[in-house]
């Protein structure tokens, strides 16, 4: 009785936004394999497709994956345990440090582990259980992964940002966050915009502002979201990342010609209008 009761909880059932915290752990452990390995999958992929045009022997002929081969230490290859990889209380017992050779383990990972976990507690105790709770979550779950690759890479895989717009559609196939029209003109309207923004720049400047995984990205949030909401995410990503932008000159001595990542603030804004975008926009066409 007990998944259907977390599958049917309302809103503030305390009970379901505990495991819902406790799964969000561990889905935030395996987040970290997303955000590691992705990257190196696509660019494994294209030196094997560049060999392979080229007549050449293959440099990567071993499989990598999200599954294979399983996780060790960078610094000195030991394999990771099942006890060594539980979330946030495996890297407070190792205090920071592999059990092998005692290279220090990024704080990020056990970072990345609670946000997950944290916000999906507080995403089901908004939403509740069902259909929206749920898919909530997942939408949550692929933000954060972006975020950390955008972050990192400067890159936006299209194999995370196509499946969240085409799963956004399905989701509001009966309105679920967005009427199917307003979805469906979200998702075109997200990507002309930045679209026509990148194109703009590029003419008045010579330069490229931003990345087709920018364009794919608010495109999925208008998928999800609608396209009234939209104006609501561009203004929160841009604040924000002009925000962190100047902070980042000013403190961390930062160049201001070093590029930065717009997916993060994207990802940020596209979470804050699903949990508040309706009483921003109410209170925002209020004010006009």
């Amino acid at each position: 009785m007990l998944p259907q009761t977390l599958w049917m909880a309302p809103p503030g059932d305390l009970l379901a936004a505990s495991v819902a915290c406790i799964v969000g752990l561990l889905i935030g452990s395996f987040l970290n394999v997303v955000i590691y390995r992705v990257p190196k999958m696509m660019q494994r992929e294209s030196e094997n497709y560049v060999a392979q045009e080229s007549g050449l022997v293959l440099p990567h002929a071993g499989r990598f994956n999200l599954m294979v081969p399983r996780s060790a230490c960078p610094q000195c290859g030991h394999q990771i345990t099942a006890l060594e990889n539980i979330p946030v209380l495996s890297y407070l017992a190792l205090r920071g440090k592999c059990s092998a050779c005692k290279a220090p383990i990024p704080a990020r990972y056990p970072v990345i582990e609670a946000l997950t976990g944290a916000l999906s507690g507080w995403l089901v105790w908004q939403f509740g259980g069902g259909l929206p709770g749920l898919a909530v979550l997942v939408f949550a779950w692929m933000l954060i992964a972006m975020t950390f690759i955008d972050a990192d890479t400067q890159l936006l895989p299209d194999d995370l940002t196509l499946p969240l717009l085409w799963l956004g559609l399905l989701v509001n196939l009966n309105g679920t966050f967005a009427p199917l029209q307003d979805a469906v003109i979200g998702a075109a309207l997200g990507y002309l915009c930045l679209w026509l923004i990148f194109w703009a720049f590029k003419l008045a400047t010579g330069k490229e502002g931003m990345g087709y995984g920018d364009f794919k990205l608010l495109a999925a949030l208008g998928a999800w979201l609608g396209w009234k909401m939209l104006p609501v995410i561009v203004l929160l990503s841009s604040v924000v990342g002009a925000i962190v932008g100047i902070t980042l000159i000013v403190l961390a001595k930062r160049g201001r010609d070093i590029p930065m990542p717009f997916g993060p603030y994207l990802a940020a804004a596209g979470m804050l209008a699903m949990l508040y975008g309706k009483p921003i926009v109410q209170a925002w066409l209020g004010s006009l």
